[in-house]
């Protein structure tokens, strides 16, 4: 029997992954962002896939400032993309 896994969409890209194949930035409730490497942080999240298009692009239009619907610290930015190339 085939094990099913949580689909989340790139909000970057719009494409569909395995919720594994995705990194997780969290918006925490005292409004504090995150990186989330467990996947399982409490908060408001958003998921980028790991296609280094789609990094190069969220840091160009911000998306990750329009998903949270506010101010995003380019430290996030650039914590994600480091993270990224470590788990290619």
């Amino acid at each position: 029997m085939n094990k099913t896994y949580p689909q989340r969409m790139c909000i970057v890209c719009h494409q569909m992954f395995e919720k594994r194949d995705l990194v997780r930035v969290v918006k925490s409730n005292d409004s504090t962002f995150c990186v989330d490497t467990t996947g399982k942080m409490g908060g408001r999240g958003a998921y980028v896939c790991k296609n280094s298009e789609c990094h190069q692009k969220l840091k160009k239009t911000k998306a990750l400032n329009k998903a949270f619907k506010c101010l995003v610290p380019n430290e996030i930015y650039e914590e994600l993309e480091k993270k990224c190339k470590t788990q290619n």
